[in-house]
């Protein structure tokens, strides 16, 4: 996932691999959230993931990998918690989740998600995602949060 226009704080980074699992491990205890094996089990299939992954696919292959059933009910709460722990990302529009890859360093993304294969990515870009949060203040709202999709071909899908 690239990055434009935007610094991550000091101490945070993009994360891969075990790196990335202890990574989130470390962000989701230090937020006093226990980390569990079927947590573990739902990031580390969830980051196996290039392109967005529903509750559903998780939920299936995680229960063919035990080889006892994982209800997709329970997959969707740990993502929600990952989610609101700044470990995974929620594609509104797919009804979908990524993994992010730098857990701690909280701002708005701005997927782009191609139409042809699902492949998803982002940009960092805090000068529209900031414009975005001042235009809901300036509404009235606090504590807004953008959630930005746009949705095209990939280079490769394009070309």
């Amino acid at each position: 996932m690239a990055g434009h226009a935007h610094e991550h704080r000091p101490g945070h980074r993009e994360y891969t691999g075990s790196d990335l699992v202890e990574a989130a491990r470390a962000t989701l205890t230090a937020a006093d959230e226990q980390w569990t094996g079927m947590r573990e089990a739902v990031f580390e299939e969830l980051a196996r993931h290039e392109k967005p992954a529903s509750a559903y696919d998780i939920a299936d292959n995680l229960s063919k990998s035990r080889g006892k059933r994982v209800a997709p009910n329970s997959v969707y709460r740990i993502l929600d918690l990952f989610v609101k722990n700044n470990l995974a990302n929620r594609i509104e529009s797919a009804n979908a989740y990524l993994v992010n890859t730098h857990p701690g360093c909280r701002h708005d993304c701005i997927f782009l998600i191609c139409d042809d294969c699902g492949k998803a990515t982002h940009l960092d870009d805090d000068r529209v995602t900031g414009a975005l949060r001042e235009a809901g203040r300036d509404a009235g709202f606090a504590d807004v949060r953008p959630v930005v999709e746009m949705r095209g071909l990939c280079e490769d899908c394009a070309a």
